[in-house]
């Protein structure tokens, strides 16, 4: 199937029968780590009744879908089984998507997981391999109607750090999206039920994050709406001088600046803080869309 052109595109993401607007301001995707070794928050949600008491905490905040992982996709980290995986996040998937009133994501790279997490309720795959590592999961978002979200990485995680080079890094990750689009359309999913999401962190140096946060517009192009995840990562604090945790002030400075370049998804830890940043933001482009600067007006 041919790719959508970018003017065509629908403001709404398509996922199992729900549209979820996207409009100038972002979406905010809660994190729902189940996993013991997460680069920021492992193990602080691992039993499921803490885990699901975080996601329904995270939709009070004002996040508009919830995605949940139960395997840790940080730099260096070991994959785990599908059994294992499974075990964390079936309970948690369930309980969200039936309590939440959010679409809830399932994390993986596992058709199994994908399978197993949307019969339990799930509306969404965030497959951060982009099809690479079960291309399945495309026939299965083409036969259940649900939201697909592509992400490039470099490799893999326990390597994908390994001093990452690129000859031209928009071209490159663009390629390489547009041909998982490509191939997520062949299988039958829906033009209008993909996102894409650059992989910040993922296989790319502190520079090329702030490079590729800067040029969304080269991956809005491709036609389908772009999902940026910043929250925490260490591009922010290249020098390490402060935990994931605190990375705060770095995170909302990141997440502004994507929503200006045109995230329709921001996937964030910090949903409360993002909620208020962007509604100062909001409010701002509304007063100065209402009353535009007059010619010759003083600046102070």
């Amino acid at each position: 199937m041919s790719p959508p052109s970018p003017a065509s595109v629908e403001a709404r993401w398509r996922v199992r029968g729900e549209a979820l607007a996207l409009g100038p301001d972002p979406l905010l995707m809660g994190i729902v780590n189940v996993t013991p070794d997460s680069f920021s928050d492992g193990g602080a949600w691992l039993a499921p009744e803490r885990a699901v008491e975080h996601g329904l905490r995270l939709v009070e905040e004002g996040a508009a879908i919830l995605d949940v992982g139960g395997e840790s996709t940080r730099p260096g980290a070991e994959p785990v089984s599908a059994a294992a995986e499974l075990d964390r996040v079936l309970p948690v998937v369930e309980a969200l998507a039936s309590g939440s009133g959010v679409p809830v994501s399932i994390d993986t790279t596992k058709r199994k997981v994908a399978e197993e997490a949307l019969s339990a309720g799930a509306a969404i795959v965030n497959d951060v391999s982009a099809l690479r590592f079960s291309p399945g999961i495309a026939d299965l978002a083409a036969e259940t109607g649900a939201g697909l979200v592509l992400m490039h990485m470099k490799g893999e995680p326990r390597t994908m750090q390994a001093d990452p080079v690129y000859d031209d890094l928009l071209g490159e990750i663009a390629s390489a999206l547009e041909e998982a689009a490509g191939r997520a359309r062949s299988a039958g999913v829906s033009a209008g039920s993909i996102v894409l999401d650059p992989g910040i962190g993922f296989g790319k140096t502190p520079g090329d994050n702030l490079r590729l946060i800067g040029r969304l517009d080269r991956l809005r192009a491709i036609g389908h709406p772009v999902l940026v995840g910043h929250s925490r990562k260490s591009f922010l604090d290249p020098e390490k001088r402060k935990n994931p945790a605190e990375r705060l002030p770095e995170s909302l400075a990141a997440g502004l600046l994507a929503a200006d370049a045109g995230a329709a998804i921001l996937r964030v830890h910090d949903v409360d803080a993002h909620a208020r940043a962007l509604e100062v933001r909001r409010r701002f482009r509304t007063a100065n869309a209402e009353a535009p600067m007059e010619s010759g007006e003083a600046v102070r």
